[in-house]
């Protein structure tokens, strides 16, 4: 789970982007926090590069649990324009 203290520097955002679940090696459609579908571990990740692969989990997170295959979806997007 992400965590944040200032919920100034967060803003609601009702984007499709939040609900499509994106597979492993696919590039990433935007900076920000993505969440294992299969494990729950959060990574940071940079649009256009490529998201982890299927062994990531098990390879960088041997003692979490892996239910279901791996993919990922985004948490926090981040903006980039420093609004």
């Amino acid at each position: 789970m992400a965590f944040y203290k200032y919920s100034s520097y967060l803003t609601v955002d009702r984007s499709d982007a939040f609900d499509t679940i994106y597979k492993p090696g696919e590039p990433t459609p935007h900076s920000g926090i993505y969440r294992c579908n299969g494990c729950t571990v959060e990574i940071a990740s940079e649009a256009g590069k490529p998201l982890p692969a299927s062994r990531a989990c098990s390879e960088h997170h041997p003692n979490k649990h892996v239910s279901g295959e791996v993919s990922w979806k985004l948490m926090v997007s981040a903006d980039g324009r420093g609004k």
